[in-house]
């Protein structure tokens, strides 16, 4: 991701002009829910940042807005032994990835959360479920009866990213 950043002082005038159009297309809403335009530099790392975490090279020219198409519902089981995730619409569409961030373990009476990471990208076009216990007990540890795992799932297009369909798990 460090790379995106120093890339941009590579490109040409032109280039960044695309990008900084780009930024004026691109809201995105502060900690106090205040709106806001990405600056040309801001859009040109967020995209590639995306585009490299699905596995894509990145663009040195500004791409068309991709907008992707949200999950509708999604139906996670999770248990000491199994953790997937069913989903809606499936498959997923061409060029279109899931990305799903979890949280650490918490108490079952929690109702919010802000710590997501990223635990897995789907491959492109991927049918539901997503399964994923190898990779949240590699970033968190097995988990234990009663806990609750909150998660956040994006579907991502060419670099822009849906938004945030959060919900939450008690581990069977």
């Amino acid at each position: 991701m460090a790379a995106n950043s120093a890339a941009w002082r590579l490109l040409t005038t032109g280039q960044r002009a695309g990008w900084m159009d780009l930024g004026l297309s691109l809201v995105r809403s502060d900690s106090l829910g205040q709106s806001y335009n990405l600056q040309g530099n801001q859009a040109y790392a967020s995209v590639n940042n995306v585009r490299v975490a699905s596995g894509l090279t990145p663009v040195a020219d500004a791409p068309a807005v991709a907008t992707p198409v949200a999950l509708l519902t999604v139906t996670p089981t999770l248990g000491v032994a199994s953790f997937s995730i069913a989903y809606t619409a499936t498959p997923l569409p061409a060029a279109t990835y899931l990305f799903l961030y979890a949280s650490p373990q918490r108490s079952a009476g929690r109702s919010f959360e802000s710590d997501f990471r990223l635990i897995k990208v789907s491959t492109a076009a991927q049918a539901s479920p997503l399964v994923a216990l190898t990779e949240y007990t590699a970033k968190f540890g097995v988990p234990v009866v009663g806990n609750k795992v909150f998660l956040a799932l994006v579907t991502v297009t060419l670099g822009f990213e849906s938004g945030r369909f959060i919900t939450s798990a008690i581990v069977a």
